[in-house]
């Protein structure tokens, strides 16, 4: 087992910079200026801009481009790569470059950076969060400025998925610390907007790039707003201090109807849920457990009560991929069959009405990040669920976390895109986002086998197997998934609401260069 500690300093990072339902800090130093070329956006802050490193910065999009990229319909598609050939019998996959790309600073763009950016992801002193989506490669190898090979030990079929991580210059961060260097605090990328300037907590703000590969942005201006909080967004878009912003579900039906004011309904492919630590001897002891709390929470309460019915309730982390399988038989919500589960493995009913065994009560706490409420009131309902079945569960909202030392965490997690994303690295032992310590044998073998097939069918059974030992051996209770609402001020063009976005409503800017303001 990796080091838990690091891996969740690495996740909590992670998630300050990322558009959730949280914001940190901010002022009215930035005003909108409805001039039809520039768009300010609520965003929460971000501590640094590292594509490599920090997985779901939505900023990534505007400054970075991968080798491939994402269409509306969140299909892998050429970005830096014109195109790619696979060699099924050596597992390398070769990706031709486009020609003339530059950097921001005006330098060329050439597979050297490619080799640099992967190299840097796959060096473990880096504790990227994204490393095992490249524990497969073997070799790399540049074989002209605009020609690269990978080569893999074993057949990965969403290895161009991984080849849309934004790419970063060498001749910049050559020998440098991947951490903490100054370099990502004033980021030089290919992408279709260029880091203007950072004025930490308050803005960071992006210029066109005209010479972007890919044809010049229609917004000349995009301005990251600094907003301390979901309130405060909902009040900055009513004065004209932001045009775009992600809202809460409550906030966006009050600007359902009102004149000047669009909003967008998006569905995502982003879950909560209990994660639990597996190194806790609670659950060491008491794995059994989990299917009873699968069977307490009422998922339906938690979608209507706290998402106002915009989302669906959850049972798995492929509900919005193309491997969802609903034939499988899930825990859903009978507090009967929890209470009985609880019964049958030696637990007794306290006269406090609370379980105990062997002289212990049946007690946990889920912890809760400081700064979402969201995932507060879901666990706040999960644990009168678990209360109402003689379980003292309770939650806290820290602003630190104990990870190795606490019992259980409410997790957010989530891809849009291959269903390897955010199921290998999760769930797969010792994997890079594995921050529970789960570890099952047929789990590991079914997302093994769907990752080394392209045939649909034999992806197909291999993500049903996944799914079934899921059941079977339970990683965390599902919640549900959260859709999003995003509000504008100005009248947008190119805004694709049938795009399903990623975790905490990521990936609104895929096609952003094509944006205009009317």
């Amino acid at each position: 087992m990796k080091d838990m500690t690091k891996k969740l300093i690495a996740l909590c990072a992670a998630a300050m910079m990322i558009l959730c339902f949280t914001g940190c800090g901010g002022s009215d130093s930035t005003t909108a200026a409805n001039d039809g070329n520039t768009l300010v956006y609520g965003s929460n802050d971000y501590t640094r801009i590292n594509p490599a490193i920090d997985e779901h910065g939505e900023i990534n999009l505007l400054i970075f481009d991968g080798l491939m990229g994402h269409n509306e319909k969140n299909e892998v598609v050429p970005a830096l790569a014109e195109d790619y050939d696979l060699d099924e019998s050596t597992n390398t996959y070769t990706f031709h470059l486009r020609e003339g790309v530059k950097w921001h600073d005006g330098e060329d763009f050439t597979a050297d950076d490619v080799k640099f950016t992967i190299e840097a992801i796959m060096n473990p002193d880096n504790e990227s969060e994204i490393f095992s989506n490249y524990e497969d490669v073997e070799n790399i190898e540049v074989e002209d400025a605009n020609t690269i090979a990978f080569t893999l030990k074993e057949p990965n079929v969403a290895f161009p998925e991984y080849m849309t991580i934004g790419i970063l210059p060498k001749h910049l961060l050559e020998g440098k610390d991947m951490q903490s260097d100054e370099y990502f605090m004033a980021p030089v990328g290919t992408g279709p907007y260029k880091l203007d300037s950072w004025d930490e907590g308050q803005s960071i703000t992006l210029t066109a790039n005209e010479d972007y590969w890919g044809g010049a942005p229609n917004i000349g201006t995009i301005i990251f707003k600094i907003v301390p909080d979901d309130n405060a967004k909902a009040l900055q878009l009513e004065s004209g201090e932001l045009n775009l912003s992600q809202v809460t579900p409550k906030d966006a039906a009050n600007f359902q109807d009102k004149e000047g004011f669009d909003v967008y309904k998006f569905k995502t492919s982003d879950y909560r849920g209990i994660m639990y630590n597996f190194n806790n001897p609670l659950w060491q002891e008491n794995k059994e457990l989990i299917h009873a709390f699968n069977c307490a929470v009422d998922r339906d309460a938690m979608v209507e009560s706290v998402l106002l019915g915009e989302g669906i309730p959850a049972y798995g982390p492929l509900a919005r991929n193309e491997y969802n399988d609903d034939s499988i038989k899930q825990e859903s919500y009978d507090p009967a069959k929890a209470k009985s589960i609880i019964e049958e493995n030696g637990w007794s009913l306290g006269d406090d009405g609370v379980y105990e065994k062997d002289g212990k009560k049946l007690s946990f706490t889920i912890n809760c990040k400081e700064g979402d409420q969201v995932r507060a009131d879901l666990a706040a309902i999960a644990c009168q669920n678990l209360q109402d079945i003689g379980v003292d569960a309770k939650y806290e909202v820290k602003s630190e976390i104990d990870w190795e030392g606490q019992e259980a965490f409410l997790i957010g997690w989530g891809s849009p895109f291959d269903a390897d994303d955010h199921t290998y690295k999760v769930f797969g032992t010792d994997k890079g986002n594995n921050y529970s310590a789960y570890s099952d044998e047929k789990v590991d073998e079914a997302l093994t086998k769907a990752r080394q097939t392209s045939d649909k069918a034999e992806r197909q059974k291999y993500y049903s197997a996944f799914q079934q030992a899921m059941v079977d051996d339970p990683a965390y209770t599902f919640f549900c998934y959260c859709d999003v609402d995003y509000v504008s001020n100005l009248p947008i063009e190119g805004i694709t609401t049938d795009t399903i976005l990623g975790h905490h409503g990521v990936g609104i800017f895929w096609n952003v260069k094509d944006w205009t303001i009317e």
